[in-house]
């Protein structure tokens, strides 16, 4: 298929232009506005506020189905040590995931179809705030996305280094893992270092305890199931001679299967009440359950990757790969609506540097071939009858 040369070089030019201005999850106002000014002027209809900086555009071109097609515009709290032409201009802000790249080929893909129409149905492009620990998907979804722009299925795309750039992989079942967090506090009875027998210590109680989670996978679940424990924060005391009164124990559980999901909650509670009593200390979790398995469904990954596979050719596209335990919202989209989620690979002759790291900048050679994608997923779901 042709994508005009101006077409890339202007994708481009909006991408780097987003990697300079990045905004934080519902703060997005100025590429929000860029969004949709965009999508205006591509003579597409728009309706702006869901999630507060959410845009959909939308484009009708005859009777037919509708899907949508989704991009994260948000960016991260990282200060940028690149040292590209576009580096961030916002100090402790940057673009270290590759947002800017997603917004970037949704709007080019966009422009495409309004100029070349061979599709006979519906699209969707959804411009979704806040994708990073925010939960902008749900949002929007509560917002009624679905309900006030219904779809057959929807589709989303993550750029993934790792995987050669242009190449396309694509799982009939899930792609990513769940996302939980939990905070512990541990309550035993302070005193001075010194004495130790005068009170009960909950830092001792912490460190059986962060090395009794870690059993959990090894131990308490079958090696076939994928889960993830991390302890990232451990918190107690505040002088170098007193035993602290309390501690607390913060992290992360990641899963692919529901059922292992629920598991794992259910024996962390275990712990946490029976495991700290032994030193004389009293237990307290708190669990937040955050985002889902992000889960294809069967048909709609078939059909990325017989889109994949016209656009980029068979060769370039894997059907099936080893789930990442990373964690992305536009799980909850897959909850509520049909569809699929893909990585397109950013890795040149020499590997970049990887997501949500300081010196990460997205590739610009993948806009093509991911324009091409959207496109023939477009012209593919939507027949001209």
């Amino acid at each position: 298929m042709s994508i005009s040369k101006a077409l890339i070089d202007e994708a481009i030019q909006w991408r780097r232009d987003f990697h300079a201005r990045p905004e934080l999850g519902y703060h997005e106002q100025q590429t929000s506005e860029r969004v949709a000014q965009l999508l205006e002027r591509f003579g597409i209809d728009v309706n702006r506020g869901l999630a507060g900086t959410g845009v959909v555009g939308t484009l009708r071109n005859g009777q037919g189905p509708t899907i949508g097609i989704r991009a994260d515009m948000d960016a991260l709290p990282i200060q940028e040590l690149g040292q590209c032409a576009h580096t961030s201009t916002h100090q402790g802000c940057m673009h270290a995931c590759g947002h800017d790249g997603h917004t970037a080929i949704l709007l080019a893909t966009a422009r495409h179809l309004s100029e070349t129409r061979r599709f006979s149905g519906t699209v969707h492009f959804v411009f979704q705030p806040a994708e990073e620990g925010l939960a902008g998907a749900r949002k929007m979804i509560e917002d009624g996305l679905f309900e006030q722009f219904p779809m057959d299925a929807i589709y989303g795309l993550h750029n993934w280094p790792g995987v050669p750039a242009g190449h396309v992989v694509i799982n009939p079942g899930p792609m990513m893992a769940s996302l939980d967090t939990f905070e512990i506090t541990l309550t035993g009875k302070g005193c001075h270092a010194a004495m130790p027998d005068k009170g009960a210590d909950p830092i001792i109680a912490a460190a059986q305890l962060i090395l009794a989670l870690q059993t959990i996978v090894s131990r308490r679940l079958s090696p076939l199931d994928s889960a993830v424990i991390s302890v990232t924060q451990i918190n107690a005391g505040e002088a170098i001679n007193v035993i602290p009164e309390t501690a607390s124990i913060k992290g992360t559980v990641r899963c692919l299967q529901p059922q292992v999901r629920d598991t794992v909650e259910q024996l962390i509670r275990q712990f946490v009440e029976q495991l700290p009593a032994v030193f004389g200390i009293g237990g307290e979790l708190v669990y937040h359950a955050g985002y889902p398995v992000t889960q294809n469904h069967r048909e709609a990954a078939a059909a990325v990757r017989r889109a994949a596979v016209t656009a980029v050719g068979e060769s370039r596209v894997q059907w099936g790969c080893s789930p990442s335990m990373a964690s992305e919202d536009f799980a909850f989209m897959l909850q509520a609506c049909p569809g699929a989620y893909l990585w397109i690979g950013v890795d040149g002759e020499h590997p970049g540097a990887a997501l949500h790291n300081p010196y990460y900048d997205f590739n610009d050679r993948v806009i093509e071939p991911a324009i091409a994608v959207w496109t023939q997923l477009v012209e593919q779901s939507l027949p001209v009858t």
